[in-house]
């Protein structure tokens, strides 16, 4: 799943609230609460260990210690806005959880890699001993 594809969160996980917000909107930001706080209980969502955990790593400070998720939008002059953006926030959030990491792959160098750093080296050495003061023996 990538982060483009929407996650489907049950509303019964959700809660909104509006509050008063600040930004663009004149005289209405004063009058009209516009600014929406999403709440996302993570345990109703039945994520799986691997995923819960990634999300939790995710979301950082938006995660409170009771497992819930919030996020605040408040950058749009309307409520439906601001809650439109909300969702899908926690939608790219939660689906980008759902990616797991991919393994990394040892791997060694060359031999031929290994004698170009060794020449380079002693390149580099050759130019420093150059510097040095010169010896009339």
């Amino acid at each position: 799943m990538s982060p483009t594809d929407a996650f489907q969160v049950p509303e019964d996980a959700l809660e909104e609230k509006f509050l008063a917000s600040t930004g663009p909107g004149g005289q209405n930001v004063n009058k009209v609460a516009t600014a929406v706080q999403l709440r996302c209980d993570v345990f109703k969502l039945g994520l799986a260990p691997a995923v819960y955990q990634r999300l939790k790593q995710l979301a950082g400070t938006r995660m409170t210690s009771e497992g819930e998720i919030v996020l605040t939008a408040r950058t749009h002059r309307t409520q439906e806005a601001n809650r439109a953006e909300a969702r899908s926030r926690l939608a790219a959030l939660i689906a980008k959880a759902h990616e797991a990491p991919r393994k990394r792959k040892k791997t060694k160098p060359s031999k031929a890699a290994k004698a170009r750093r060794v020449d380079e080296k002693k390149g580099r050495g050759v130019v420093k001993a150059a510097r040095a003061k010169v010896r009339v023996d």
